[in-house]
């Protein structure tokens, strides 16, 4: 099992940055990507960044140039900086990691509870 706990989120002028947190807990040896979420009201829910265990990265080509995705290993935690941010950015961002399985064929998705970022001026 793995427990997600997002944090960073807030209101900013349009402009603005900042930066999300994700702290995972529990059996996070097992984890293999691990990426970001965002949901806006009456909007499905869409990748934002993600980042594997080797290092391959990928945004959503909204936010290439403006979003970071990083990790750093040795405290179980992704970063998402925000900068130059949109009133389109707005929505809950939330954390989504894949662990492997018993099995080479199994793996499982954990999702944090989200966090609020709200861009408007």
């Amino acid at each position: 099992q793995v427990q997600l706990e997002e944090s960073g989120g807030g209101l900013v002028q349009p402009g603005g940055s900042l930066r999300l947190s994700c702290v995972a807990s529990g059996s996070t040896s097992s984890m293999y990507v691990m990426g970001w979420y965002r949901q806006g009201p009456g909007n499905q829910r869409e990748l934002v960044a993600s980042i594997v265990n080797g290092g391959d990265i990928n945004y959503q080509d909204s936010v290439k140039g403006r979003f970071t995705i990083s990790k750093d290993n040795s405290k179980n935690t992704v970063f998402l900086q925000m900068d130059s941010l949109k009133p389109e950015d707005t929505g809950v961002y939330y954390c989504n990691v894949w662990v492997r399985g018993k099995t080479p064929t199994t793996a499982l998705t954990y999702w944090g509870q989200g966090t609020q970022v709200t861009v408007s001026s």
